[in-house]
C-alpha cells in the first residue's frame, strides 16, 4: 500500500473516533461520509460502465423496505448488514476485475471501519427488534446469494464484476439516502 493510501485510512480512522463513543449519537452524519468516500472509491476503482457489458445486465432488486424500519436502531442494523455483504462479495475471486487494486485495498479497508464501527454501535444499544431484524437479514441475503450466484454463473468474468460493482454503488447510494434523512 502506497503512502496516499495510508494517509487515507489514518484519516478515515482519525475521521470515525466519533462513532466509537458511549452514545453513537453521530452515527447517521459519520455514515454519510464514509459511505461518500465509499462510492468516490467504488467510482475510482474501475472505469465506465463497459458497453459490452449491456447484455448480462440484470435486475437484482434490492430489498429497500429493509432500509425502512420504524426504529433507528434497526436501520443500523440493516446498513452492518449490507455492508458485510459488500464486504464478502469484494473479497472474492476478483481476477478477472480490471480494477486498480489500490483502489479496491483502500475500498475493502473502509468497508472493514465501517462495520466495526456499526458493530460497536449496534451491540450498544441491543435492539429489541429481533424478528423484524431476522426478516431484514433473510431479504438481504438472498438480495446478495443472488449477486453471488450471478458472479459464479458468469464464472467471475469482467461483466459479471462491473454489474456487481454497479449494483454495490446502489446499494450504497440507498444508504446514503437514508442516512440522510436519519439526520433530519
Amino acid at each position: 500500500m502506497n503512502a496516499f493510501g495510508l494517509i487515507q485510512i489514518g484519516l478515515i480512522l482519525s475521521s470515525t473516533t466519533i462513532i466509537s463513543s458511549p452514545q453513537c449519537n453521530h452515527l447517521p452524519l459519520q455514515q454519510r461520509k464514509v459511505i461518500e468516500n465509499s462510492l468516490r472509491l467504488l467510482d475510482k476503482m474501475g472505469k465506465e460502465f463497459p458497453q459490452q457489458c449491456l447484455r448480462d445486465k440484470m435486475s437484482f432488486r434490492f430489498p429497500t423496505q429493509v432500509l425502512q424500519p420504524r426504529q433507528k436502531d434497526t436501520v443500523g442494523v440493516a446498513i452492518e448488514e449490507i455492508l458485510q455483504h459488500i464486504f464478502y462479495i469484494f473479497s472474492k475471486n476478483l481476477t478477472l476485475a480490471a480494477w486498480d487494486r489500490t483502489v479496491l485495498d483502500q475500498f475493502q479497508n473502509a468497508l472493514y471501519l465501517q462495520i466495526e464501527q456499526l458493530e460497536a454501535c449496534v451491540i450498544e444499544k441491543h435492539t429489541q427488534h429481533c424478528w423484524s431484524k431476522e426478516v431484514s437479514r433473510l431479504k438481504l441475503k438472498k438480495y446478495f446469494r443472488k449477486i453471488d450466484c450471478f458472479l459464479k454463473d458468469k464464472q467471475h468474468d469482467l461483466c459479471s464484476w462491473e454489474i456487481s460493482r454497479a449494483e454495490m454503488r446502489r446499494c450504497l447510494q440507498l444508504i446514503d439516502k437514508v442516512t440522510r434523512k436519519l439526520k433530519n
